[in-house]
């Protein structure tokens, strides 16, 4: 992509800021189901004489359909932004993400309608998931296409702190809401507001639509003579990039794997294991994981500026080392249930994962052509999303009751970075600072 000229940039950064924000309130819809999934929904969508850690098994695997439906949806609006257009296919999937969640937060209760209230839970959380495997390449493509070369990681690094602000967003919604009503009002009614304030995903998909214009649109005047190119150019994107760039891909979703997986046991399953296995109380752990996602914010736009000057593959190797070391610290940390500690332990996970997490958006735009960027990048994205982020908090519950220990989890998280850290080491000379055409 051509270098974008200084009277161009303000409208970039416009952009790149307007995608954050599409991103911080579409993952709040989407990390909201998982507080609610580690917290509310085992008690409520599931038989009452269930153990409760099988409910909670049942609960994370309702969480976990969402990210089994990401690379669906990463096919789908893939093929939709590369041959409709980035704007239109991110603000597809706002929209379908706004409903859905809405829908999640009007569903009765299994002591309400049985067996059919987990299964109304699992389709509209299987519909998030086609959603948010839509939205990430919409709008990382959005705001690094719309980037001075020369900062694309910093661009891209704004769409991805649209993750810790939706955890905070999702997390805050929560704790206002359950001090605001008494634990048995919270129960009945009080955990649905956070679902149904997802209304305003609509409204910011509309912004976008009317606000946002397309990163190299094409124009109108454009000769004629080009069009057959354009048109065979874009009739299949999804199938050229599985076919031409399906290396790529895998190891992209490689590179993926560890950041994800350390940050959904972070943030999602950390606070089942303090509250159950530790005794800690809720909020604590619910502020921790906001004030670890706080901090992360300004630590991924550094980590994005920083890959933007040293190259995305050094930044990203540092990240899997320090991120697998950093997981033998975090359980006996929580395990101590001093609040200093707790706060300290997934706050340094969450910086860690910035290594990774900041530059990837730039990294997995520049490994693939822009005839077929949206396809391939979501489709890598998604992959790892699966392997790494959708199972971890099962794997891990399953492996603390089979061990009974927090080590055994430490083990398979520097597992999943030692393949994060191979996968950038393949990908090798297909790290560029250069976005093909």
């Amino acid at each position: 992509m051509a270098e974008i000229s200084a009277t161009t940039r303000r409208p970039g950064l416009k952009v790149a800021v307007m995608a954050s924000a599409s991103a911080a309130v579409e993952w709040y819809d989407f990390f909201i189901y998982g507080t609610a999934a580690a917290l509310i929904f085992p008690h409520l969508f599931f038989p009452a004489d269930l153990p409760l850690f099988v409910a909670q098994i049942a609960s994370f695997s309702t969480f976990a359909v969402g990210f089994i439906a990401r690379p669906v949806g990463g096919m789908l609006f893939g093929h939709m932004g590369d041959t409709h257009g980035r704007k239109r296919a991110l603000v597809a999937a706002m929209l379908i993400m706004g409903v859905s969640t809405v829908l999640i937060g009007l569903l009765p209760t299994y002591a309400q309608v049985g067996v059919w209230a987990p299964l109304m839970l699992v389709a509209l959380r299987f519909v998030q998931g086609l959603a948010v495997g839509g939205q990430w390449g919409g709008a990382a493509l959005l705001a690094i296409e719309s980037a001075p070369a020369s900062k694309r990681g910093l661009y891209g690094s704004f769409v991805q702190a649209g993750v810790p602000l939706g955890v905070v967003l999702a997390n805050t919604v929560f704790l206002i809401t359950s001090a605001s009503v008494s634990d048995a009002a919270f129960m009945v009614w009080g955990w649905r507001i956070g679902f149904l304030v997802s209304v305003l995903l609509i409204v910011i998909g509309l912004l976008i639509h009317f606000k946002v214009a397309e990163p190299d649109a094409p124009r109108k005047d454009a000769p004629k003579a080009e069009a057959p190119k354009i048109v065979v150019r874009r009739r299949s994107p999804l199938f050229q990039a599985v076919r031409s760039h399906w290396r790529e891909i895998l190891l992209a979703g490689g590179t993926f794997v560890a950041n994800n997986t350390c940050f959904y046991v972070a943030i999602t399953y950390a606070v089942a294991y303090g509250a159950t296995s530790v005794g800690l109380d809720r909020n604590l752990l619910l502020g921790a994981v906001m004030v670890g996602s706080l901090v992360m914010v300004p630590g991924l736009m550094a980590c994005g500026a920083l890959s933007d000057r040293f190259g995305r593959k050094g930044i990203f190797l540092i990240g899997a080392v320090v991120s697998g070391g950093w997981a033998f610290a975090v359980f006996p940390m929580i395990d101590s249930g001093s609040p200093v500690q707790v706060v300290a332990a997934i706050t340094v996970q969450l910086l860690f994962i910035s290594l990774m997490y900041g530059p990837q958006a730039a990294l997995f735009a520049e490994l693939f052509p822009k005839s077929i960027r949206y396809s391939g990048a979501s489709l890598g994205y998604q992959v790892g999303a699966v392997v790494g982020g959708g199972f971890a908090p099962i794997i891990a519950t399953a492996l603390f009751a089979r061990y009974e220990s927090s080590l055994s989890i430490s083990i398979y998280l520097t597992a999943m970075c030692a393949v994060s850290f191979l996968s950038v080491i393949l990908l090798g000379q297909r790290l560029r600072q250069g976005m093909a055409e």
